[in-house]
């Protein structure tokens, strides 16, 4: 089983607030999920991203491989080891 961290889109039509979710690769986006890690709300200026730390660092270490997406949001935030991302 592969584990991604990646975004499960919520929130009403046109106004869209997303779960950063730990998932099995190959469930669907909205899907079921392991754990949530964090949110992320395009909608504020400038777009917010909460990160919990200390789950983000033991799915990693689980072998947790963050979406593209996913990563580039966390790099900006600054939760993301460069090492990290480039796996």
């Amino acid at each position: 089983m592969a584990l991604r961290i990646r975004l499960a889109r919520y929130g009403a039509k046109k106004r869209p607030y997303y779960r950063l979710v730990v998932t099995n690769n190959e469930s669907p986006r909205d899907g079921k999920f392991l754990e949530i890690v964090g949110t992320y709300d395009p909608n504020q200026d400038p777009a917010a991203v909460t990160v919990k730390e200390e789950l983000l660092a033991l799915w990693l270490g689980r072998g947790a491989t963050p979406t593209d997406t996913v990563a580039s949001l966390l790099k900006r935030r600054g939760a993301l080891a460069p090492a990290a991302a480039a796996d």
